[in-house]
């Protein structure tokens, strides 16, 4: 039985100078995802906290994280997940 994740809610840090469409399309491009959407949810002098929603048929969390790490983002905290089996 194969699982796959469709639904990931994130929260994670990224620098300012990194723009959420920027990282928005980078995240596209990831193996699986077919929508993102980012919300900004704090503003600091060089970070901001954003709240990612990706959407998919088979979301990879590994290509995901490596997307967010070559855009200097951090991810804090998977906080919600929807999974179902092919």
């Amino acid at each position: 039985m194969t699982v796959n994740i469709k639904r990931m809610v994130i929260d994670a840090m990224k620098p300012r100078e990194t723009t959420i469409l920027d990282l928005s399309k980078a995240l596209c491009e990831g193996r699986g995802v077919d929508e993102v959407d980012i919300m900004v949810t704090e503003v600091d002098v060089k970070t901001e906290t954003v709240k990612l929603t990706l959407r998919g048929s088979n979301i990879d969390y590994d290509k995901v994280s490596s997307i967010m790490e070559e855009n200097g983002a951090i991810i804090r905290s998977v906080d919600e997940a929807n999974v179902s089996t092919a």
